[in-house]
């Protein structure tokens, strides 16, 4: 099964990721790739970057970021797993590496199962 997880940030420090971190991240990265889990995975712009495109009503509209939530969507990861467990537990670890080397820096992790064609059979 695929699931995709994405990183909304909800507090970020005043402080620059510190580079232990980043290694923890690449080095964790590396660990799911080697395992066949991790397919692919990338930061993501600001919103005000981007656009939303809206269907309400019958009528399209197209709005520029910045977009007003307070949680910024700002990474994802995609992987091939056994079950929605494991996939938590991809996300749990990413987010204990964040807590244990950035103090302060408070994040969501959202897990939504990839439909496959087996589940259209």
């Amino acid at each position: 099964m695929r699931y995709l997880i994405t990183l909304k940030v909800t507090n970020r420090p005043d402080t620059p990721p510190p580079g232990e971190l980043m290694e923890a991240i690449a080095k964790l990265g590396e660990e799911a790739t080697k395992a066949g889990a991790l397919l692919d995975n990338g930061g993501l712009a600001p919103s005000d970057q981007g656009a939303r495109v809206e269907l309400v009503g019958g009528k399209l509209t197209v709005t520029d970021g910045p977009f007003a939530e307070a949680k910024e969507l700002i990474s994802y990861a995609l992987y091939q797993v056994r079950s929605k467990e494991e996939a938590v537990e991809w996300g749990s670890r990413f987010l204990k590496i964040h807590r244990d080397l950035w103090p302060g820096f408070e994040a969501e992790a959202d897990v939504h199962r990839v439909f496959g064609p087996e589940d259209f059979a």
